[in-house]
């Protein structure tokens, strides 16, 4: 029994399939301006890579900030539910997950589980681009290197500078005077993930995390994000080693539970 899990976020389509009770098959692809056509490109991508086809497919469960827009799923579920599901399954390398940090491209959200994975409460930040995953991609491009250069340039730094602007058009012109002015564009670099990351801890304090932290979205792809937030924290939080798709997972399980219960 083959099913599937859409999560449509606002930069990226992923696709977990579950067969049997556990995964796979994945696949990302950017969503652009066309939530349905990256939803079933996701979907075609992860079906060849096992050699399936739609027909295979028995159940599928939409979530994500374009889930409204899949017409081809049997239902649809909140990311909040889907990323709780997820971690949970994959669990961490030190014991029960208690909570979530989820810096997506255009939101970031804190859930805080109890004792039986139930989901307590959660803060989401969807209104500033300022602590989340697309403010670092819009600096990145401010010094024209990739993601993953971003990232290297800012574990180099030995004295990361202080990031005073809250906005992301602000903070842009913030870090043009920095390097106008020479400061080390690895000094920059890591004042901006700091800059982030107290954004982050401080959403996660409002909603009451506490360790373990689970660690997911795009923004968990970045070591250096990773590393400044458990600064900001004080303790250590964990990251799977496919960040991207939790949610994606989280969707596949509801929809395996749910076609078992047919």
């Amino acid at each position: 029994m083959l099913v599937a899990g859409v999560d449509i976020g606002s930069t990226t389509a992923k696709v977990v399939l579950i067969e049997g009770g556990k995964p796979i098959s994945s696949s990302l692809t950017p969503t652009g301006a066309d939530c349905e056509a990256a939803a079933e490109k996701a979907l075609a991508m992860a079906l060849q890579r096992i050699n399936k086809t739609r027909q295979d497919v028995h159940y599928v469960v939409a979530t994500g900030y374009g889930r409204r827009a899949i017409d081809f799923g049997n239902e649809t579920i909140t990311e909040i539910s889907a990323n709780a599901k997820g971690a949970i399954y994959l669990g961490s390398e030190k014991g029960q997950v208690k909570s979530i940090i989820d810096v997506g491209g255009q939101d970031t959200k804190a859930i805080v589980l109890d004792d039986k994975g139930r989901i307590t409460n959660f803060v989401m930040n969807d209104k500033c681009a300022a602590g989340t995953g697309r403010f670092l991609e819009v600096i990145a491009k401010v010094f024209n290197v990739s993601m993953d250069k971003f990232v290297e340039l800012s574990l180099q730094s030995k004295n990361p500078v202080t990031i005073n602007s809250t906005c992301t058009v602000f903070a842009e012109s913030e870090v043009i005077s920095l390097i106008a002015k020479k400061v080390p564009v690895s000094d920059i670099i890591a004042g901006i993930h700091e800059s982030v990351a107290k954004r982050v801890a401080d959403l996660a304090r409002a909603a009451g995390i506490k360790p373990i932290v689970f660690f997911d979205g795009g923004g968990a792809k970045s070591q250096a994000l990773k590393e400044s937030i458990e600064k900001e924290l004080g303790y250590e939080i964990y990251t799977p080693a496919h960040p991207q798709i939790v949610v994606a997972l989280g969707a596949a399980l509801i929809a395996y539970e749910k076609e078992g219960q047919k």
